[in-house]
């Protein structure tokens, strides 16, 4: 296979855009990555568990958060009550039948969210109306609402108590500086544990 030379600045361009954006992050928001993962060290140390949520490859990082604080990132230690509210098809696809797709995350915050809970909602573009709605009915519930958001935090990153912004329009490129963003909070969280 012949690579051309388009091909080749395509995959230079990917990664100097992601590198890029990756410094900037470290550069204005690492402060508030840190307090993202002491939100959340704090409402496990108290008995709280913590409830995440996005669409399509943001379902995917709520998951994915999921699994490396249920399960272990790093090392064997004991497990955080963190629940992908992404995960259950049947729950989805029944709520969003009977209560719209705006609902499908608001419906589970409020059967499953207590005050002292954590309610992430994860969205490239801050402006998914079902992350927004469960952010809101969290926010009314008592929970501690936090979220990872992309363009310029959007109505999302208006609505929690701290919003992880990634400054970029792409969403790839945001997605992929999320990826990091949530496995430097595993590595804070689990340290303490």
């Amino acid at each position: 296979m012949c690579l051309t030379v388009t091909d080749v600045d395509i995959v230079r361009a990917g990664f100097t855009d992601t590198i890029e954006l990756h410094r900037r992050v470290i550069e204005e928001r690492a402060d508030v990555i840190v307090r993202a993962a002491d939100v959340i060290r704090r409402a496990v140390a108290a008995g709280h568990q913590v409830l995440v949520f996005g669409n399509g490859g943001s379902a995917t990082d709520a998951q994915h958060l999921a699994e490396e604080l249920v399960g272990r990132f790093m090392r064997e230690r004991r497990p955080v009550p963190v629940i992908a509210l992404t995960a259950d098809s049947s729950i989805l696809t029944a709520l969003g039948n009977d209560y719209g797709y705006e609902a499908v995350f608001a419906r589970q915050v409020e059967a499953l969210g207590r005050t002292g809970d954590v309610a992430i909602g994860i969205t490239t573009s801050g402006r998914s109306a079902n992350v927004n709605r469960a952010l809101e009915r969290a926010r009314a519930q008592g929970l501690i609402t936090m979220a990872l958001t992309g363009r310029d935090g959007g109505e999302t990153g208006r609505l929690v108590d701290l919003d992880v912004n990634v400054p970029s329009e792409s969403s790839a490129r945001v997605q992929e500086v999320h990826r990091t963003i949530l496995h430097v909070i595993c590595e804070l969280v689990e340290r303490d544990l």
